[in-house]
């Protein structure tokens, strides 16, 4: 996974600017890693970058399935493509991993949990994904516990391109994308469109007995991108992306789980505007960046003839809402120093109603809000090619639990005559309480809001060693990390939400990439995880102890492409709802095996066919919910014009 880009630091003197153009045209760039543009080898963070040229050659279709091959990386999925879907970085709750966007936070304030549905997110004008793992709270702030993934979509480049794309398939998949991007004089644009639907299968199982419905999903996305450089030393950004999705779910996983008339409509609206300003002979870099995320999620579920007394809606809105100063000091060649603010504001309400055998039932979460400060500093040091480091702390201050403070330490040493690189980072990150845990209004049955809650925290290490050959060609890397988690925050029916759980996952990844020539590129990882629940002594839930991906993409005739992934996820134990009280199970292991076939037909067009799920293989994420056996898709791309 190579992104190759051009690096310059400024007003560090042109010798120096010309080794780097040296030098970063070899190595892969992060922006994640660092809040500012850093060559991997000079990071000892664990991070991955997918590329465009990586989505586009398996022909991913959503974000889901580009994260599907990342190492330390597992998720669940309850039903088919499109529904709601979750994260795990290195066993780490959902919940803790932070989302974003070209920077903007996506973690929706209104789920119980704060939490990122995955489902949503479509690859259509995504230019790359950066997944920085273990906690990152010193830059990132709440729920960076984990990691964060960080999506970067299209920015507009050199001539006009218009692009249209489509395709259809099994299941009744079909869809359409059309795209324009570039630049003129000091101005540039990337604008995109794309309807994606399928009819899918019973979310509930149709391997279940009592589930024949088919449960679809309609995908409807805009995003436009604006910039203006009216100078060199002065730039400004615009970007807004609107996400629709409406979902057809089941009441439950498992037999007799089918629901014919579920709905559930979810509406993103995202709107970002930022400057970036050089001072000081380009030796200060100021960007501040105000963004605004409006979520917007409905359910209908209307009495059938499967539920002839029962129905329920409900409507849950949020708005998260964020302004970002950022500082970076180009010291010298040595030394860049990295310093902002930020001001958070969540706010959220929701409204949930049903009917059925035992009488109408409403729960009403009226309108609330939070709000976080925060302050951070991360000084990077680069000295002879070899040594490097990066040294951070923060201060949060939450309007309701008071302050944290969280630091990082990550130094990596580089032996360029061998290609050696040892790397050791030690962190720590927290979770801010959500709204619903820290609000949400009491019942008959008990409380369920605590406004005494404190932020969840974590602590992790990790250490490991890259190695490369045959000038970069080859590289292997292994390592180990460690992460604990502490006063973790739980619910019980008598109590409501309190602080008291504690866990931990550690274990080691493993990953290859070879690139033998620009036409063939091989990669493969293997993450081994444990992840227990220190209150319980079991193993968290969900996590797979081990896991492997593996995948290649090469030229196999001058007008043809072939890419193939393989991932196999292991073991791991869920909660199976049968009756009143939930059974424990181990899910078994299985594996899928997906291939990509592109030809060039013409200079300006490309068709391809794409199969999942080679082998059939019967599988679930989630115990009781349904997937996608073997599938076939066929489509084409027509790309007009060219840029950089």
């Amino acid at each position: 996974m190579v992104f190759v880009a051009l690096v310059v630091f400024p007003g560090r003197g042109e010798d120096t600017e010309q080794k780097d153009r040296q030098t970063s045209l070899q190595h892969q760039i992060t922006v994640t890693a660092n809040r500012i543009e850093t060559p991997e080898r000079e990071t000892a963070s664990s991070v991955t970058v997918i590329t465009r040229q990586e989505l586009e050659a398996f022909k991913n279709q959503t974000v889901l399935e580009a994260l599907e091959h990342v190492m330390g990386i597992s998720f669940t999925q309850n039903g088919p493509p499109g529904s709601a879907a979750s994260l795990f970085i290195r066993g780490a709750n959902p919940e803790h991993t932070k989302v974003m966007m070209d920077g903007v936070e996506l973690n929706d304030p209104i789920t119980p949990g704060r939490t990122f549905d995955f489902g949503l997110l479509r690859i259509e004008n995504i230019d790359r994904i950066e997944i920085l793992r273990g906690p990152q709270s010193t830059l990132y702030g709440s729920d960076a516990m984990g990691g964060v993934v960080n999506i970067i979509t299209r920015k507009g480049r050199g001539n006009p391109v218009f692009e249209v794309s489509s395709e259809a398939g099994s299941y009744g998949a079909r869809g359409v994308n059309a795209q324009i991007s570039g630049e003129k004089a000091i101005w540039d644009y990337a604008v995109g469109v794309s309807l994606f639907e399928n009819d899918g299968v019973s979310a509930a199982g149709s391997a279940y007995e009592g589930n024949e419905e088919k449960d679809g999903n309609r995908n409807r996305s805009f995003s436009w991108k604006f910039g203006l450089n009216p100078d060199k030393r002065l730039s400004f950004d615009f970007t807004v992306r609107s996400i629709h999705s409406r979902l057809e779910i089941d009441s439950f996983g498992g037999p007799y789980g089918d629901d014919p008339n579920n709905v559930q409509n979810y509406r993103t609206f995202l709107i970002k505007g930022g400057v970036r300003a050089l001072l000081l002979n380009n030796r200060w870099e100021q960007t501040l960046n105000l963004s605004m995320v409006d979520y917007d999620r409905t359910q209908d579920n209307p009495a059938d003839t499967l539920h002839l007394f029962d129905s329920e809606k409900g409507e849950y809105q949020s708005r998260l809402s964020k302004i970002d100063w950022q500082n970076n000091l180009y010291l010298n060649g040595a030394q860049t120093l990295t310093f902002g603010v930020e001001g958070i504001q969540e706010r959220g309400e929701s409204i949930y109603e049903s009917d059925g055998m035992f009488g109408p039932y409403a729960s009403l979460f009226p309108l609330q809000k939070a709000s976080t400060f925060g302050i951070y500093a991360q000084d990077s040091l680069r000295f002879g090619g070899r040594f490097f480091a990066a040294v951070g702390a923060r201060l949060d201050v939450h309007n309701r639990f008071g302050s944290v403070v969280t630091y990082r330490i990550a130094p990596a040493y580089l032996i360029p005559s061998t290609g050696t690189k040892f790397r050791v980072s030690f962190g720590t990150g927290f979770k801010a309480p959500s709204l619903y845990q820290l609000y949400a209004p009491g019942t008959l049955y008990g409380p369920i809001g605590n406004e005494s809650l404190v932020p969840e925290k974590s602590i992790g290490w990790e250490a490991g060693l890259d190695q490369s050959f045959f000038d970069e060609r080859l590289v292997i890397g292994a390592g180990y990390f460690h992460n604990r988690f502490k006063e973790l925050i739980l619910y019980d029916s008598f109590r409501g939400y309190y602080n008291v759980g504690a866990s931990f996952s550690r274990g080691v990844e493993a990953a290859v990439t070879a690139r033998p020539g620009e036409a063939f590129f091989l990669q493969a990882s293997y993450t081994r995880t444990e992840a227990r629940d220190l209150d319980t002594d079991s193993d968290l839930l969900r996590r797979p102890k081990n896991r492997f991906s593996a995948k290649m993409s090469g030229r196999v005739l001058t007008i043809a492409h072939l890419a193939l992934s393989f991932v196999h996820v292991g073991s791991r134990k869920d909660l199976f709802y049968v009756g009143w009280t939930p059974t424990v199970v181990t899910m078994p292991p299985f594996s899928l095996l997906n291939a990509a076939l592109t030809l060039d037909v013409l200079p300006h067009l490309e068709i391809f066919i794409r199969l999942d799920n080679l082998f059939d293989q019967k599988y679930e994420y989630v115990k009781g919910y349904g997937t996608f056996g073997f599938a076939a898709y066929g489509g084409f791309r027509l790309k007009i014009g060219s840029n950089p």
